[in-house]
């Protein structure tokens, strides 16, 4: 049973991938759970303990009707997902990502929380040479990274200038269960599970992949962390792979599907290298990743033959 005391957790977005783990491990800490997303959440991420608010925070009036009461802590993982470069519904990434941002702020600036996350991308780097450091100034080539990018300038400048107590942690390529099947992972096991010929790029894009355990012991490190405040932090596994090793493991681990490789072209924008240096997550946060893509892969792979 959650106390009165115990800390209560705003999850912005809180229907998705990782929100749902974050909620999970939140509620097994015995914390106070808050979702507030656009949807309701699917069967498959529902939990029972937590608090689902439904509103668009890009309306500012409807969502200060909605989120009521004090948080503790607040992680934002909201927004609208589009990488590719200018393709349509800019609007809707500018409206979740800076728009919804500084709706958020405006109501909780009031409630004197004592953290805020806000999950960025590696997006928001564009093609800087990897292992992309933290110092670097971004140089996004899609309207997501744009709009990520334009979301961490504003909160660091409301740290600088009023101590908004925030810490930006950067993730990177973050799998595991129940992740949505439109993501490059899920959409191989599935390939390989159904038995299917599916096509696939050459492969020669090199990626970093953190389970998602990891992803979750870094956001509560953060909410934690007196250090990690008005920081930019990469969350990666630092083990970097070409697409085409991965989903020759994927399949041989499964031990069915057919692989078409040189049958999808790269996107325009398509960045070859993308992997980040972790050494400031190593030192700010004291956190590193400990779960291996073996093992981690072997886990998700299992969710979904159940």
């Amino acid at each position: 049973m959650v106390k009165k005391n115990n800390p209560h957790l705003l999850i912005v977005g809180g229907t998705g991938f990782i929100g749902y783990h974050l909620a999970l491990r939140a509620i097994k800490k015995k914390w106070k759970v808050t979702s507030i997303s656009l949807n309701k959440p699917r069967n498959y991420r529902y939990i029972n303990e937590v608090n689902y608010i439904k509103t668009d925070i890009s309306n500012l009036n409807k969502t200060k009707k909605k989120l009521v009461g004090s948080f503790t802590y607040v992680v934002n993982l909201s927004g609208y997902v589009k990488h590719f470069l200018f393709k349509g519904k800019i609007d809707i990434i500018i409206k979740t990502h800076f728009l919804g941002l500084i709706n958020l702020i405006k109501i909780l600036s009031k409630k004197k929380i004592k953290k805020f996350v806000q999950i960025g991308t590696s997006a928001e780097y564009g093609n800087i040479k990897s292992p992309q450091k933290e110092d670097v100034y971004g140089q996004p080539n899609s309207s997501y990274g744009i709009a990520k990018l334009a979301s961490t300038k504003l909160l660091l400048s409301l740290y600088n200038t009023k101590k908004f107590p925030v810490s930006v942690l950067r993730f990177f390529q973050i799998y595991g269960p129940k992740q949505d099947e439109n993501r490059v992972l899920p959409q191989i096991i599935n390939g390989c599970l159904k038995d299917k010929k599916f096509a696939a790029s050459s492969g020669q894009q090199i990626r970093d992949f953190c389970y998602i355990d990891d992803a979750v012991n870094a956001i509560f490190l953060a909410l934690s962390s007196k250090k990690s405040a008005g920081e930019i932090i990469n969350i990666g596994s630092g083990r970097p792979f070409k697409i085409k090793k991965i989903i020759k493991q994927i399949q041989k681990k499964i031990g069915k599907g057919t692989v078409q490789f040189g049958k999808i072209k790269y996107r325009k924008d398509e960045s070859m290298k993308l992997y980040p240096d972790i050494t400031k997550a190593k030192k700010k946060l004291k956190w590193k990743p400990k779960v291996s893509f073996n093992k981690g892969i072997n886990i998700t792979i299992n969710s979904y033959k159940i």
